[in-house]
């Protein structure tokens, strides 16, 4: 791989989960601590302030476990994916920005969220989630049962949009069921990385 080092021999080093993809920190390294960690498949680093090579999680145990390297454009920034072992930040959180290191499905994740909360609120008068939630789970489950049968039906006809509106249907009353049993789609998403060969 091709590396353009900087005046000072150094190369920024991105750090990314490989499995939620959220970045982790920012450290940098220069040729030799890129070839140690090629070599010994945990991430190291040259630090700058102690200037020598230091490898993530040699005091702490956290360590970051390289999965894949990757080399920007420019060859000047590397993005370096891991699995991380333990929190990165040696201010004890999951990120250098404090953030926690999750899994993030987008919108999905946004509306898991709003269930959550509108479960815990449990405004019924206001909140359709609040009120399918105090019927109990077997009304939860029979709604995404009816979903189900109209999305099917839906799918069978040439209306693209009505197929659309029932399945995001389907996917809304989908994602109450999982938290009305207790699970998420983190679960979901275990489930299916350990059937897949």
């Amino acid at each position: 791989m091709e590396i353009k080092f900087n005046n000072d021999g150094l190369v920024p080093a991105i750090i990314q989960d490989a499995t939620t993809k959220n970045v982790l920190m920012l450290g940098y390294m220069n040729e030799e601590a890129y070839h140690k960690t090629v070599s010994t498949r945990q991430v190291t680093f040259f630090s700058r302030s102690k200037q020598r090579l230091w490898t993530k999680g040699e005091e702490s145990g956290n360590f970051l476990n390289l999965i894949d390297i990757k080399n920007d454009c420019d060859n000047d920034t590397l993005l370096i994916q891991v699995n991380p072992v333990g929190p990165t930040c040696h201010k004890g959180t999951d990120t250098c920005w404090g953030e926690e290191n999750k899994s993030n499905y987008g919108f999905f994740s946004i509306l898991e969220d709003v269930i959550t909360e509108r479960v815990a609120n449990k405004d019924t008068n206001k909140s359709y989630v609040a009120s399918l939630f105090a019927k109990g789970i077997n009304k939860v489950a029979q709604k995404v049962g009816e979903e189900a049968v109209e999305t099917v039906i839906e799918a069978m006809d040439t209306n693209d949009e009505l197929f659309i509106y029932e399945s995001a249907d389907l996917m809304f009353h989908y994602l109450m069921l999982l938290q009305a049993k207790g699970f998420t789609l983190k679960d979901i998403e275990e489930e299916l990385k350990g059937r897949h060969k």
